[in-house]
């Protein structure tokens, strides 16, 4: 009898890329993007097609069931598996072919559906689905599930838009998926039930539940491919696909209508489909209040509870307009506004894109799960089903976000079932929910797929005939039931294997971090993760800066989801033993704590506090690594350092200067070799200068540790910048830390110490309501973020942190000031990532358009990140995160302006590239 050892060993030997079972990557795809947990048995990252069919054959060898992945956002949970996991997102991402006469591409099944976008726009062209995941949705996945997304109401689902499939089914057989005759026996079993086929499927166009037998049918061409689609991984493996390509819409508006709420909002929309709209979504007005809490902006919406967010398209701009000004017309809505394509338009569609994240909490703060999140109806019938599904909430006590793919009559929605306690409302109210919708024609899943949320429910859906013929249909392709088992066919319970009620509560701990946001519990903290992979998509065209880490390495490991599952796993305890276990250690590593996550995550996870919650508990009264001293307690040493004023800096630069011993220095530190040390000032800030101007309203100038005992430039820039426009400057007298890198490497008891000494000394400028100006990113933004969930009770800290402005924030409020004219200059910013997560640079961003000057804002981390990018262990991820964008930039701008004012980010400029980086006061003071 074959041992899992054999299994393992037999992989590695015939498997030319990545074969994995070590605790850590068997955590990070024990779950999708559902509430599902099945740990795998081996993971596999196959280089090529030769791979696969290798893994397969393997897998069938040892009878060891298969599970296929692309970008593991599956909401239903059949991207998860008990034996090997094959991701095909990591090497298999090539566009093998694309023809713009015939109109069509070939994909290999891990190519991001954003990358074939990307590609084909040159030509005009555009693969039609596009679900709001599609900067991680890979081919393969969406094939998987039947993807749709809101443009199929024009150019339909997934299974309409493929043309041919090269797979691999359970038994073995290699084919292209063309006429049914290709696997013995399947046309013969349609043909025994036409009838059946005929009646029970392709009643309407989400009908995705189940197998789309209707695909099969003689009168739709047989076409084996189409049906292939939305089977789940269940029938067969794809190899590569060949999918057709639709024409970009030449001119585009976005029409949003109001109505009093999203059930008359349904009701109209039967009478604005004639009007062949490309886009027909629903936004409830409950979603976007949290926007507006989570980002704390949302475009201006016409009135209403309910809006629909309709795009038109047209061959010009007046004809769209002209299209636009004809639906409005029949629209009988309350208020309406039409956006063209632009920055308006773009935050409307990122609040639905980001939509499955946003209401992953509910409204009263309780976290909210999927399960019945696609369920749809024909459209017809949308109003009355969602009135109904109200009261169906109302009657189990649950709060829901609906929203969705209104003019396929599709609805998403995330619930607050109490998944933490146990799974006995899911499964009443799944029962309920599936009566519902059978009651009005509809179909379980819209696009998502049954997985293992709703396959046990197809019963309810489908004839008892119809429920033995996937069986049959199943037996054909995969009869040893090796592909994706549990799924489908002899589906598992729906309440089986579900992940929330398996993971106890981490209460807090003495020392650490509040998680008031959650209850006082890391386990819901780490839950706030859904899986929806945010963190694995390049958003940097939109301003993002998550995951610098992931962009870099391509690995799940390094993406904020795989970090937040080895955590889940934590709180779980039965796969990763603990916070010494090895795998937290591997996966937090690499986490550069830049906060990113914190605001680009829509589901609002942030992983630089759960880094640093995990080194408190690891490391508390135990000893640390030594860059935690070193790195860590930074601040102390430049304050120790300039107890021998002048000649202390003099000193230990001099010795620094000499690159043989700067380099034994260095590595006793626990810094890499390759970095070069910073240099410190002769005399701190705050002891050259307390006072610049005597009159005029005060502010307080905060001088951080790095700004008053390394780059002190900085602070006299910010002070004659403050000066200037007309403020008295004042420095307080005690030059207390925030405890940043304390922070960072999880000392955290020293750092609530750091910080209550701080709060103590700004406290009587806060509560005369004087504004406090920081002069360093990260640690304004401890003093906006950090401060507040270490010390959630404390009246003080609250009082300090509200006081607490950047540069540009105050001055956007000063009355009479006046950016200079910088017309002519180019200007190269990085923003700071905390700087980025914590205050938003938006202020940053308008004076410096008020300036005149032509600016280039880089999003994304410089890859420094602090102590981060100068650790042992860490350069050559540092390096690589910088060529995500910032080294790029500089050399694309050698005579620009590097504006920067995060220390950190100057220094990873001047390390890497050879360029000074000047604060935004010195850019301002120079001219």
């Amino acid at each position: 009898m074959p041992t899992e050892t054999d299994l393992l060993a037999d992989l590695r030997a015939n498997v030319r890329g990545e074969v994995h079972a070590d605790v850590r990557r068997r955590a990070e795809y024990s779950a999708d993007a559902s509430n599902y947990r099945v740990v795998p048995q081996v993971v596999v990252l196959p280089k090529d097609t030769g791979d696969v069919l290798a893994t397969l054959e393997i897998a069938r060898r040892h009878g060891v069931p298969l599970t296929s992945r692309g970008g593991g956002t599956s909401v239903a949970g059949n991207a998860i598996g008990p034996g090997v996991v094959i991701d095909f997102s990591r090497h298999l991402t090539r566009i093998v072919d694309l023809d713009p006469e015939a109109r069509t591409a070939v994909v290999q099944p891990g190519v991001v559906l954003a990358d074939l976008q990307r590609a084909a726009a040159p030509h005009g062209l555009r693969f039609g689905p596009d679900p709001s995941t599609h900067a991680r949705a890979t081919l393969g996945g969406m094939i998987g599930n039947n993807a749709c997304g809101p443009h199929a109401i024009a150019y339909g689902r997934t299974a309409d838009n493929v043309r041919e499939l090269s797979v691999v089914d359970g038994t073995g057989r290699q084919f292209t998926a063309g006429p049914s005759s290709a696997v013995p026996g399947l046309a013969e079993l349609i043909d025994t039930r036409l009838s059946l086929v005929r009646t029970e499927f392709g009643r309407f166009s989400r009908q995705v539940s189940g197998y789309s037998l209707e695909h099969l049918l003689p009168e739709n061409g047989r076409s084996l491919a189409r049906a292939l689609v939305g089977t789940e991984g269940t029938l067969a493996v794809t190899l590569e696909a060949t999918v057709d390509l639709v024409d970009i819409s030449p001119a585009r508006l976005l029409v949003v209508l109001g109505y009093p709420d999203m059930a008359t909002a349904g009701d109209v929309v039967p009478g604005l489909l004639p009007h062949r709209p490309l886009a027909v979504e629903g936004l409830d007005a409950r979603l976007v209040d949290l926007v507006r809490h989570h980002r704390g902006a949302v475009p201006a919406l016409p009135d209403g509870g309910g809006w629909l967010m309709i795009e038109v398209g047209g061959e010009t701009e007046a004809q769209a307009r002209h299209n636009a000004e004809r639906l409005v017309a029949d629209s009988q809505a309350l208020d309406h506004v039409v956006l063209a394509q632009g920055a308006a338009a773009a935050a409307m569609w990122r609040i639905r894109e980001d939509g499955a994240g946003l209401a992953g909490r509910t409204p009263t703060g309780e976290q909210a799960w999927p399960g019945w999140e696609d369920a749809a109806v024909p459209p017809e019938r949308l109003g009355a089903y969602l009135r109904d599904f109200d009261a169906l909430l109302d009657e189990f006590g649950l709060e829901g976000l609906p929203y969705g793919h209104f003019g396929d009559g599709c609805v998403h929605v995330r619930l607050g079932l109490p998944l933490e306690r146990d799974a006995s409302v899911f499964r009443a109210f799944m029962t309920a929910a599936a009566e519902l919708v059978v009651g009005y024609g509809g179909s379980f899943s819209g696009e998502h797929g049954d997985g293992r949320a709703r396959g046990e429910l197809l019963p309810r859906m489908y004839s008892a005939e119809t429920i033995d013929l996937f069986g049959a249909v199943k037996n054909l392709f995969d009869p040893d039931d090796l592909l994706n088992p549990g799924v489908l066919v002899r589906p598992h319970p729906l309440d089986a294997d579900l992940r929330r009620p398996q993971a106890p509560p981490l209460p807090v701990v003495a020392g650490g971090f509040s998680f008031a946001h959650d209850g006082g519990d890391f386990t819901r903290a780490v839950h706030r993760c859904v899986g929806v992979g945010k963190c694995r998509a390049d958003n940097r065209a939109s301003g993002g800066f998550m995951c610098p880490s992931y962009l870099a390495t391509r690995d799940e490991k390094d993406s904020t989801r795989g970090r937040a599952r080895v955590l889940q796993e934590v709180a779980n305890g039965s796969l990763v033993s603990g916070w010494a276990d090895t795998a937290v250690h591997e996966s937090l590593d690499l986490c550069l704590s830049c906060k990113a996550c914190g605001s680009d995550c829509p589901a609002g996870v942030d992983l630089a506090q759960y880094k640093s919650e995990a080194l408190h508990r690891k490391y508390r009264h135990r000893i640390r690594p030594v860059s935690h001293y070193t790195l860590g307690r930074l601040p102390d040493w430049i304050r120790l350092l300039h107890r021998v004023p002048v000649l202390g800096p003099l000193v230990v630069n001099a010795l620094m200067s000499f690159r043989p011993v700067e380099k034994v220095l260095l590595a006793l530190s626990g810094v890499d070799t390759r970095r070069r040390a910073p240099r410190f000032a002769r005399r701190p800030f705050t002891r050259s200068r307390r006072r610049i101007r005597e009159q005029g309203p005060e502010v307080v100038l905060w001088a951080d540790s790095f700004s008053d005992g390394m780059d002190t430039e900085v602070a006299e820039a910010v002070a004659a910048v403050l000066s200037d426009a007309g403020y008295r400057v004042l420095v307080p007298p005690r030059r207390p830390c925030c405890g940043l890198t304390w922070i960072t490497t999880g000392q955290l008891d020293t750092a609530r110490r750091k910080l209550r000494d701080l709060v103590h000394t700004l406290r009587p400028y806060a509560q005369a309501g004087l504004p406090i100006v920081g002069v360093e990113p990260s640690c304004t933004a401890v003093l906006r973020s950090d401060l507040l969930d270490l010390f959630p009770d404390d009246p003080d800290a609250t009082t300090v942190s509200a006081a607490v402005t950047t540069l540009a924030e105050l001055l956007a409020k000063t009355e009479g000031w006046q950016a200079p004219d910088l017309s002519g200059v180019t200007v190269v910013a990085q923003p700071h990532c905390h700087h980025h997560s914590v205050m938003g640079f938006e202020a940053d961003r308008a004076l410096l358009a008020a300036t005149g000057a032509e600016v280039h804002t880089l999003a994304g981390c410089c890859g420094l990140a602090g102590n981060f990018g100068m650790e042992r262990g860490h350069y050559d991820v540092s390096v690589a995160v910088a060529e995500n964008a910032l080294l790029p930039a500089l050399r694309d701008n050698p005579d620009a302006v590097f504006l920067a004012d995060g220390f950190s980010c100057r220094t990873q400029a001047d390390q890497l590239a050879g360029v000074r980086g000047v604060h935004l006061a010195q850019l301002l003071k120079r001219h």
